[in-house]
């Protein structure tokens, strides 16, 4: 009889045990997890904190009694693998009631121990009212505090996922909310333009947004706790939720001299095994190779963490058979009335990696346009100019975001291009969709772009043509031009364009804008064919260019 030891039992963990379970019913399965829960929703805690949930069982997917009941696997809370010794093929437990250790055999072994919340050494930051979000008993200590009627004023640190639905769920509790965020935007995995969108859709909320200003202290003022920021600005308030990242838990991998990657994650092969036989790794404290660039990377999201567990599950019962072929982060999260998501790669990574790129942004509503209830949805992708192979894919809007972008996420792994946006073929009807989707608009876009029809460029290249002298042409209404336009714009709607080509100048290069890109499109094609060769059009239009300076001029305040 075989005997595997799991080390974790939340997503991961819960996840390759079940699956040992149904490929071998007569292995010893023994779960091991410090803390006091097992297979909960930890994506769920913030819904909770905000009463958006309000029955905590439903937290649970499963309790230990259940675990042993359905498939006979043994669940050990509160109890803590302290040292793995793999020469003997031996893990030392420490049950942290009673403080008693055992020693337990194993023929296979995974870690899935996640990840821990970045609590950096800021003075100030043991005061009892300054928490972290990783497990129930975090959340249960989160809730007590804001469940005081003498809660009323929330500090959120940091403005990733977690960060935004806390902030999102306490602003719904009725809280004063402030977000403060070191760097330049919130949700670093989205692109500037994207973030400005997102941005605007917090600050119509109320809650008070505070970025490019880290925490320099915290400071116990009475009963107000001061959030003492690097500009000198301080935020008062009751509580303050920390939500500043994760790193990878992996102090046991390390003590036993596994393998780890620069960040200090456990590395892996393609059958998810670490550097010692017979001991494996999932979940948020291991890197893989990307399928993207072949990097080592590492994606802390509950998606991969519950592929990887079946996977392992089936390369421990089978041998190494079967590979994974990693993860390329995609992502999704309800922002107020928005949506945000992202696959892939965006503008950041792909700098980093110095690969090339170009992007498309295009905004369309969520479906038909004439149909009742139409919203906007703004989405963008990313792709290699020299083969039109898709990097990545980020979306804003309050309806049909994730759709597009799993639809996105799909072809991007199975190595699509951006002809095969174009030609994506979705379900039509006017209440769910437009006969021309916006996934295949992107297309559209980039192709054109490909094969010459249109030279597009990002909001970011606008700095560089006014440097040297572009014409910008303004292809809107007049109406639509008064409300704002681009810096130097002359107003020439798309209309009337082919009666004022005198007006263009032929010696200049000529940057045209509209609303959200097709106007300006067509602009481009009525001047690319009167002798115009130098005409470039801005993605997304006047609408990404606007967000991105209102959030621009915000920041220098």
């Amino acid at each position: 009889m075989s005997k595997y030891l799991i080390v974790g039992g939340v997503a991961g963990g819960a996840g390759v045990a079940a699956r040992l379970r149904r490929l071998d019913e007569n292995a010893e399965i023994t779960v091991f997890e410090r803390g006091s829960h097992i297979s909960f929703a930890n994506c769920g805690l913030p819904y909770y904190a905000g009463d958006v949930i309000q029955n905590r069982d439903a937290l649970f997917v499963m309790t230990p009694e259940r675990f042993k009941e359905i498939l006979n696997v043994t669940a050990l809370v509160k109890h803590e693998v302290t040292a793995i010794n793999p020469a003997a093929k031996t893990v030392t437990v420490k049950n942290l009631d009673t403080g008693a250790e055992t020693t337990e055999a194993y023929d296979a072994l995974v870690l899935s121990p996640g990840a821990s919340p970045i609590r950096p050494p800021i003075p100030g930051i043991d005061d009892a009212s300054i928490y972290t979000l990783r497990s129930v008993s975090d959340i249960d200590a989160i809730k007590s505090k804001i469940d005081n009627p003498e809660t009323k004023r929330v500090a959120v640190i940091g403005g990733g996922f977690i960060g935004l639905e806390m902030a999102e769920n306490l602003h719904h509790r009725g809280m004063q909310v402030s977000i403060v965020e070191a760097v330049d935007q919130v949700m670093n995995v989205v692109d500037y333009d994207m973030a400005a969108m997102v941005q605007a859709e917090i600050r119509r909320k109320g809650v008070r947004l505070y970025l490019k200003d880290g925490v320099k202290a915290f400071e116990r003022r009475g009963k107000d706790l001061a959030v003492c920021l690097q500009s000198g600005k301080e935020v008062l308030c009751d509580a303050v939720i920390l939500s500043i990242g994760v790193r990878p838990d992996t102090k046991l991998a390390k003590d036993c001299n596994l393998e780890l990657a620069p960040n200090g994650a456990i590395k892996v092969n393609e059958y998810l095994e670490t550097s010692h036989k017979g001991i494996y790794a999932i979940g948020d404290a291991i890197s893989f190779k990307s399928p993207l660039l072949g990097m080592d990377v590492s994606i802390p999201l509950a998606g991969p963490a519950n592929k990887q567990a079946r996977i392992c599950a089936d390369n421990i019962i089978y041998g190494n058979k079967k590979a994974y072929c990693g993860a390329i982060g995609t992502s999704v999260a309800k922002i107020f009335d928005y949506t945000a998501a992202a696959t892939g790669l965006g503008e950041k990574a792909l700098d980093r990696a110095g690969v090339p790129y170009k992007q498309v942004v295009t905004h369309a509503m969520h479906h038909a346009g004439y149909y009742p209830g139409a919203s906007l949805l703004s989405i963008k992708i990313l792709y290699n100019p020299e083969n039109g192979k898709l990097w990545g894919a980020q979306a804003v809007g309050v309806e049909g975001v994730e759709k597009r972008i799993d639809v996105i996420a799909a072809y991007i792994n199975k190595s699509g291009t951006i002809s095969d946006l174009a030609e994506f073929e979705q379900a039509y009807a006017p209440p769910f969709n437009s006969a021309k989707d916006p996934v295949n608009m992107l297309g559209f876009i980039a192709e054109n772009d490909r094969d010459g029809l249109s030279t597009v460029i990002s909001w970011r290249d606008i700095p560089q043509y006014a440097e040297k002298g572009a014409f910008f042409l303004d292809a809107r209404t007049p109406e639509e031009f008064q409300l704002g336009s681009l810096p130097g714009a002359v107003n020439i709607s798309n209309t009337v364009l082919r009666s004022r080509l005198a007006e263009v100048p032929k010696d200049r290069t000529i940057v045209v804008t509209c609303g959200m890109g097709l106007r300006g499109y067509l602009a481009v094609r009525i001047l690319r064919q009167n002798g115009y060769t130098d005409v470039v059009n801005l993605s997304g239009g006047y609408m990404t260019y606007k967000a991105v300076q209102d959030e621009l001029e915000l920041l220098a305040k």
